[in-house]
């Protein structure tokens, strides 16, 4: 038996009046998705814990197993296991965006915070720019690592852990509401917008009409992890095929393989096909048991607040991700179970995260279950079953 999740991260919604009341999801062509629904288990999952805040790092590893509650020190320690850094002991992690604040106010405190990603700022022009931040702001306790994207890291030596705000969650709000309430940190940040605003990639940007990656943004802030090995726990082979850090860091930390696939950039225009290649065969020529399949696309469109794009991601997911690798398996008579779904919901509304159940679809190829609908929110919630824990879904995607 083969085991596949395949994650829309943000994919699920609430009902939009301009797609006639249905949620993204519901209103996306999605044949395969339904398909696999009307023979299939479709329900909710809570994948984050009461009190706790609505991440891609914590629902992530819920849907792998691992209770946020036990296993859950910060977002930026995983990605700093994917970028590589070895934490010592004392080091805090902060994730540090490149966004793009306005540039009309004079006063840094005063400018809005208008893109988290920066247009989805490429890593090739992002670690020029966190160079030149490097260069004139990196000391002994402070050291600058890029990541993927906007996506990056700063090591603090023998910090502590401060609560920062992430950018996504408070766009276009006013930046000097929510600075780090620690000195240092604080005038950093402030002094890379000096350092970026007038730098030549982002007057290149902005005469491109691209959205100017022209300030640092700390967030996520957390201590070394300490995850499970995955197969120590479930006895299965596993891999990864994600574009981001923190999916990435995620793998390094339960001792699951990283599969990199050229093209996979988290954004719309994500290398889809080149995901699915390698999941096939990683599953079917290269002995691993269990497949991660991650894809940033619908989250990032529901941050951008763009109810075309994330009905669009939605769509490739199905088409181009979950079509061929079920086909694969299928053609390979190779019985298999899939699991898919979203990690939490990034309603356009909000274009942020929110702690809402998520619809999951649990497919077995061994089993003819025949029920009528389709998969999405409303036909989840119609269904009547619900994960409390969701960090116990994966056990029904193991199950004998």
């Amino acid at each position: 038996m083969k085991y596949v999740i395949i994650l829309g991260d943000g994919m699920a919604d609430e009902p939009i009046e301009e797609l006639g009341g249905k949620t993204p999801l519901e209103y996306a062509r999605t044949p395969v998705m339904d398909d696999l629904a009307g023979r299939s288990e479709v329900g909710l999952a809570c994948t984050i814990p009461q009190g706790m805040k609505p991440g891609s790092d914590t629902a992530n590893l819920a849907v792998l197993g691992c209770n946020p509650r036990q296993y859950y020190t910060g977002r930026s320690p995983l990605e700093a296991l994917s970028i590589g850094v070895d934490m010592k002991e004392g080091d805090i992690a902060i994730r540090t965006n490149l966004v793009t604040l306005s540039e009309e106010e004079e006063a840094y405190e005063d400018k809005r915070i208008l893109d988290h990603s920066s247009d989805e700022i490429s890593t090739e022009d992002a670690a020029v720019l966190l160079e030149a931040v490097r260069k004139e702001l990196e000391e002994d306790a402070y050291h600058f690592y890029v990541g993927t994207s906007y996506r990056h890291l700063l090591i603090w030596s023998k910090g502590s852990v401060t609560e920062l705000t992430p950018p996504h969650d408070v766009l276009g709000q006013r930046a000097g509401d929510h600075l780090p309430a620690e000195e240092k940190l604080r005038a950093m940040q402030k002094k890379s917008y000096e350092i970026l605003s007038k730098h030549p990639i982002n007057l290149e940007r902005k005469a491109k009409g691209l959205n100017p990656a022209n300030s640092c943004w700390f967030w996520g802030a957390g201590t070394r992890p300490s995850l499970p090995s995955f197969e120590g726990k479930y006895h299965k082979k596993g891999a990864m095929i994600s574009a981001v850090d923190l999916l990435k860091g995620i793998a390094v930390g339960t001792g699951m393989a990283n599969i990199h696939v050229e093209g996979a950039n988290g954004g719309l225009h994500t290398n889809y096909e080149g995901k699915a290649q390698a999941a096939a065969a990683a599953l079917l020529k290269d002995g691993f048991d269990f497949v991660y399949v991650h894809v940033e696309a619908p989250d990032e469109m529901g941050h951008q607040g763009s109810v075309e794009k994330k009905v669009q991601a939605i769509e490739y997911l199905d088409e181009r991700v979950i079509r061929p690798i079920r086909e694969a398996l299928d053609k390979a008579k190779e019985p298999y179970r899939l699991l898919v779904l979203p990690d939490h919901p990034t309603p356009i509304r909000v274009r942020t995260h929110t702690s809402d159940p998520i619809p999951y679809l649990l497919y077995d190829s061994e089993k003819e279950l025949r029920r009528i609908g389709a998969y999405n929110e409303r036909e989840a919630r119609i269904s009547g079953i619900l994960v409390e824990q969701g960090y116990e879904l994966i056990q029904k995607l193991f199950e004998n």
